[in-house]
This record gives structure tokens, C-alpha cells and sequence, in this order.
């Protein structure tokens, strides 16, 4: 059953004092083997912008997160979405999808102008994702490139996305990050 508004955790940015519970909550939803992933090279070094990442709460308990953080394309400064994760016992009743709008939205507000992620098109094309506008974005190894996806948070935010994506590592993206905590 879909959550609704009256059913939906809290969901509140991320705070410095997160940082375990987050951690623990990705590692029971993905485990050792997220340390392989392509998306996990534009997170090493870096940091997620804690304004634009959010943690559903229940009961004084995580239950599912989103993070974004600062990365560049070519020449042009995005957002990386990833991990989000949510508890088993809360899959499938649009948690997932609710931390996910609301990350962009908070993106969009921060005149972000697009956000890429790793993941499924069946899955993510419902909320604006798609693999046309990052078909030339070369992502670290491995990857598969019909899973990179793009959505716009700005008109043409997401258009001639080309070359390298590498993580945007600055002591300030504009928004809270772990180091100005």
C-alpha cells in the first residue's frame, strides 16, 4: 500500500548527527558491494550537501535516506543522487519515491540545474529521470551506460550533458555539507 501524506515519515535534512544512522541504514539496504559501484567514485572524497539530503525518521529511527552531492559533467556543476535507501519493512509504499521529490525539489529551490544518478529507467522515468539527456556522460568504471539517467531541474538544465563526470570537492557548495557542520 502507497504511503500518503498522513503515513509518510518524517522527512528532514540531513543534520552532522545523522551520519551513523544514515551509514547503517546503507549498509543493511546495500551491504559491502556499494563499494563497487561507478557512483561511489564521485562520492569518494566528497561530500553530500547536507541541505539537499534527507533521512525519513519513524519513531526516533531511520528508516530510509537520499543524499545528493556537488559533481561536474564536462563543464557543468550538477548533483549526484545516491544512495537512497530505504528499511525492507518500508519498501514498496513510495518512500523511496517521496525522499526522492523531495531532494529535487530542495535542488531545484538551491537553482541547481540537474541531478544525475545511477538506476533503473522503469523505476526512476516516473520522477523525470531519463538515459537520452546522459548519453554522452562518461561515468568511473564500471558502469553500464543505459543506467545513467539525468533529469532537469532548470529549462535545459540537463541538455548537452558531455564528457567526464568527477566529484565538485569545494570547502562550500552553497549549502551544508559534512566539513561546514
Amino acid at each position: 500500500m502507497p504511503l500518503n501524506a498522513l503515513t509518510l515519515p518524517s522527512l528532514v535534512a540531513e543534520r552532522p548527527d545523522d551520519i551513523d544512522a544514515v551509514a547503517a541504514l546503507i549498509a543493511r539496504a546495500f551491504g559491502p558491494g556499494r563499494f563497487a559501484k561507478a557512483a561511489e567514485r564521485l562520492r569518494e572524497g566528497n561530500l553530500p550537501i547536507l541541505d539537499l539530503s534527507f533521512v525519513a525518521w519513524e519513531v526516533g529511527r531511520a528508516v530510509g535516506c537520499v543524499r545528493l552531492w556537488p559533481i561536474i559533467v564536462g563543464s557543468a556543476p550538477g548533483l549526484l543522487l545516491g544512495p537512497i535507501a530505504v528499511d525492507a519493512d518500508h519498501r514498496g509504499q513510495g518512500l523511496g519515491a517521496a525522499l526522492i521529490e523531495r531532494a529535487c525539489a530542495a535542488a531545484t529551490a538551491a537553482d541547481h540545474a540537474f541531478v544525475l544518478l545511477v538506476g533503473d529507467e522503469p523505476y526512476f522515468g516516473a520522477m523525470g529521470f531519463a538515459g537520452r539527456p546522459a548519453r554522452y556522460v562518461i561515468m568511473p568504471d564500471p558502469v553500464d551506460q543505459k543506467r545513467v539517467l539525468a533529469r532537469a531541474l532548470t529549462a535545459g538544465g540537463a541538455d548537452d550533458l558531455f564528457g567526464h563526470a568527477r566529484a565538485r570537492v569545494t570547502k562550500h557548495h552553497g549549502s551544508r555539507t559534512m566539513r561546514d557542520a
